[in-house]
């Protein structure tokens, strides 16, 4: 049961990195002159943001669920491994991962207020800053679990 929870929050967890890194590349400063080429990257930033708010704050939460619910199976079998072989670094990162969960739950209520009010252009770059915020949070979090899944797997049982 664990293996197809792991599996079922590696998958949210990607659909999470898509949905945000797509908004939060779509809000980038520098918009494309009204007359250059749709390159790849034109196209990429030409979608609307706002329809990535909603999705955005139910993946989060449902992959912190999974998290959550993986938690105490890392503790039993990942955490205990990585400090019998002195490994302080990767408990390190996953301290880290955890609190910037925690903060980036507590943010996606502004971040969804944000995006779903569109206040106007004043509100622009605190709808980018929280994207990036977030866009940075998820993908560390991606990034520390599958190298420490990685790691677990080259330890001995």
């Amino acid at each position: 049961m664990i293996v197809v929870l792991l599996i079922l929050h590696g998958l949210l967890a990607v659909a999470l990195l898509g949905a945000i890194t797509h908004q939060a590349l779509s809000v980038m400063t520098i918009a494309p002159a009204a007359n250059s080429r749709w390159t790849f990257i034109n196209r990429f930033r030409g979608v609307d943001a706002t329809a990535y708010a909603t999705p955005i704050v139910v993946l989060f939460a449902v992959t912190a669920i999974g998290g959550a619910l993986l938690y105490p199976q890392y503790r039993i079998d990942v955490r205990p491994a990585l400090e019998d072989t002195q490994n302080s670094a990767a408990n390190g990162v996953f301290e880290i991962k955890e609190h910037l969960v925690a903060i980036g739950l507590g943010l996606l209520p502004a971040y969804w207020l944000f995006w779903r009010k569109r206040l106007g252009p004043e509100t622009a770059a605190t709808r980018r800053y929280l994207t990036w915020l977030l866009a940075f949070f998820v993908w560390w979090s991606f990034i520390v679990g599958h190298v420490l899944n990685d790691i677990r797997g080259l330890l001995p049982s």
